[in-house]
């Protein structure tokens, strides 16, 4: 797999920005784009798989990890706007100026500075899962009320932020960015460099990962998942190590989030939505957790597949995810990582 993403890292750039645009072998800007949000993706459900995959937490929030990352760099990028703006504003956003605010809101502040927002994109979404994991597995609240508790986490956030009072745009989120680091974001070389900061992000998370499930921590990890209490008796403390991976797991989430917001070009409170959430799981599944690039796959198929096919049946998209999350579930409990293992072995 990590050979598949180093030839892609390399290809992709030069097939968009080497090659003529004439050329039967030119990748346009928009495929670009998409392949780039596809890897930002791939490393959701990396995290996704590392903690219901290992841990057995199957968490139906990531989406709200993913969504922090998400503004913590939109917000960098809305400040970057400076004068540009619709009312040429050269502190306020937009936004603050159509609601009359009169001055930057306090959790604004330090927003300007790339490394800032980019350590806000990690922090945030960690101190949160830590936190709140750990006030969870310390109840040992376990299996599906925990899972709900998740999305109620990551519905009250939906909520929160569609509010205008909250600083964050409300429904319409952030968007109109101009560019990142001084580059234009609407660049043919800004959007590859994207692409390659994601593959490289997606190489970071898919290490990190595979270096913790070989270690100890990761055999404590599948110890906690097939057999909870003994692991306890036996002395280790089980709510700690469960909050550490399953905060080391929103980072990556976070981290997804920042990369993915530039490229897409805005952030909102749909981001939130428990049903993307829901979604990633399904990536999870097709592809097959507790393999890591497993889930790199069904998270690339998917997200293929609901790119192709919402332009041909927009109305049967979600049914088609349905069932096929069904199917997998019943004929496939393992995924196409078990299958492929399955073949192999036979």
């Amino acid at each position: 797999m990590l050979a598949l993403l180093a030839l892609a890292t390399v290809l992709v750039p030069v097939l968009n920005l080497a090659v003529p645009d004439s050329s039967p072998l030119h990748l346009s800007t928009y495929t670009v784009t998409l392949l780039g949000k596809y890897l930002c993706y791939a490393l959701l459900a990396i995290a996704v798989d590392l903690v219901w995959g290992y841990l057995g937490i199957l968490s139906l929030g990531h989406g709200a990890f993913f969504a922090l990352g998400g503004y913590a760099m939109g917000m960098y990028l809305m400040r970057q706007i400076g004068d540009r703006g619709v009312y040429g504003d050269l502190v306020l956003p937009d936004f603050m100026v159509f609601l009359n605010w009169q001055e930057l809101p306090w959790f604004w502040h330090g927003f300007d500075m790339f490394w800032f927002a980019a350590l806000m994109a990690l922090l945030v979404p960690g101190v949160l899962a830590y936190v709140f994991g750990y006030l969870a597995f310390r109840s040992r609240v376990t299996g599906v009320y925990l899972s709900i508790i998740t999305q109620a986490l990551t519905y009250a956030l939906m909520l929160a932020f569609f509010r205008n009072e909250m600083g964050f745009g409300g429904n319409n989120g952030l968007t109109d960015f101009k560019d990142l680091l001084g580059f234009s974001l609407q660049s043919d070389a800004t959007r590859a460099g994207l692409f390659v900061a994601s593959a490289l992000a997606l190489a970071f998370g898919y290490l990190a990962c595979r270096v913790i499930v070989t270690s100890r921590l990761g055999r404590v990890a599948v110890a906690i998942r097939d057999a909870e209490s003994r692991t306890r008796f036996i002395g280790y403390r089980v709510e700690r190590v469960k909050a550490a991976v399953f905060a080391f797991s929103a980072v990556l989430a976070g981290l997804a989030g920042a990369l993915y917001v530039p490229q897409v070009g805005i952030v909102n409170p749909g981001e939130f939505s428990p049903l993307n959430s829901i979604e990633i799981v399904i990536w999870v599944a097709v592809g097959g957790r507790a393999t890591l690039y497993g889930a790199v796959v069904g998270a690339l198929l998917v997200n293929y597949g609901k790119s192709t096919f919402t332009a041909v049946f927009p109305d049967a998209w979600l049914f088609a995810l349905g069932g096929l999350f069904v199917l997998v579930t019943l004929l496939l409990p393992r995924g196409l990582a078990g299958l492929m293992r399955l073949r192999s072995a036979g």
